[in-house]
């Protein structure tokens, strides 16, 4: 199933299960919330359950209405403990909003609230989606937030973009919509004259990060267009469709799909599930350097070689993630460590014969095997 326009995203047959993320500046205005343009969205969630397709809403806004409740400045997001102290607060009321809303549309809502190290471990990530295929099966709709109030600034999403992309692999979606108060992306900030909508994008290059702005318009949210941009490679490599449009509007689905307003990230490749969710991991442990013909075979699909390291960088065991990059500190892969650090450290730029009497055990025959590694 294939996402080639806008107006697939509300076809059953092209889609049949769709992840929706509300932002904060949507949800929540200087008057509270905005309670009337929810119901709207609502209405369109409704209809998409109505005509056969499964709808995850992953929603910001439990800090901006935790914050307004507590009376806090700058949002809740003055420190980390406002920002924790106002999701536990808000958090009730944003759940609470979204149940009334879809019961009146005789939908059940569901919410799950996740840190980044639930979508980081391999077993837990497969709990959730477990969770979530249940949830779907059994009619319901999963709301779904990061859980700020115990989200520290080191292990953290951060944004709800990437979090919905990240969902979006553990539900096995086939598209994200991502709603923010921006038509898409442009190839210069929006607020400069002559800036023109990207329609299509295919592949997240670094020639599209370079149209990126950094500013959200609203203040009140935590993602800019990086991390939308951070989102589409983490949906790409999974093989799923990503859109950013435009909340602010009415019937905002409809506006994107119908009117064809917005940006259309097309996913080139579809890692298997492992690697997807390898590729698309925020947290890495460590940094392998390669020269520049170990690069080259990992681009023709090959394990990583001791020989070809120059560099190794942070603390990690067997078996965890790390990033893979070029000398000039271009990432070129991720991959799961057949050595610790220190035996990494030991081997580089050795040939694999001269393994076993640097270690004084038999090596294996990789620093990262080509089945657990995944390129960017």
């Amino acid at each position: 199933m294939t996402i080639a326009n806008l107006s697939d995203l509300t076809k059953t047959t092209s889609c049949p299960l769709l992840i929706v993320k509300v932002g904060s500046s949507l949800l929540v205005d200087a008057g509270g919330v905005r309670r009337e343009w929810l119901q709207g969205l609502v209405s369109e969630i409704a209809e998409a359950r109505a005509r056969g397709q499964g709808v995850v809403i992953v929603s910001s806004g439990a800090i901006a209405l935790g914050a307004a409740r507590l009376g806090l400045e700058k949002g809740g997001r003055g420190s980390l403990a406002d920002a924790q102290a106002a999701a536990a607060v808000g958090q009730i009321a944003l759940s609470g909003l979204w149940a009334d809303l879809l019961a009146a549309k005789g939908l059940t809502a569901a919410q799950i609230l996740l840190t980044l190290e639930d979508l980081e471990d391999r077993r837990r990530y497969l709990n959730v989606t477990a969770t979530l295929a249940r949830l779907l099966d059994a009619g319901a709709v999963p709301v779904i937030n990061e859980n700020d109030s115990v989200a520290t600034q080191e292990i953290r999403f951060g944004d709800n973009d990437r979090l919905a992309a990240r969902v979006a692999q553990a539900a096995q979606a086939n598209a994200v919509l991502l709603l923010s108060d921006v038509d898409g992306l442009f190839d210069r900030n929006p607020k400069e004259p002559g800036a023109r909508l990207i329609e299509r994008v295919d592949g997240v290059t670094p020639e599209i990060h370079s149209m990126a702005s950094s500013d959200s318009a609203s203040g009140m949210g935590s993602g800019g267009m990086t991390s939308k941009l951070q989102a589409a490679q983490i949906a790409e490599l999974a093989g799923i469709a990503l859109v950013i449009g435009n909340g602010v509007h009415g019937r905002p689905i409809a506006r994107v799909a119908e009117e064809g307003i917005g940006t259309l990230f097309r996913p080139r490749r579809k890692a298997g599930a492992r690697k997807a969710w390898l590729g698309g991991r925020l947290r890495l442990k460590g940094e392998l350097t390669v020269d520049a013909g170990a690069a080259a075979a990992l681009a023709r699909g090959s394990s990583l070689l001791a020989k070809g390291v120059t560099r190794v960088a942070g603390m990690f065991e067997r078996g965890d993630p790390v990033a893979i990059c070029s000398e000039d500190g271009r990432v070129l892969a991720h991959g799961l460590a057949e050595y610790d650090a220190s035996e990494c450290a030991r081997l580089k730029g050795h040939h694999s014969s001269e393994h076993a009497e640097l270690l004084g055990y038999a090596p294996r025959s990789a620093v990262i095997h080509r089945d657990q590694l995944v390129l960017k």
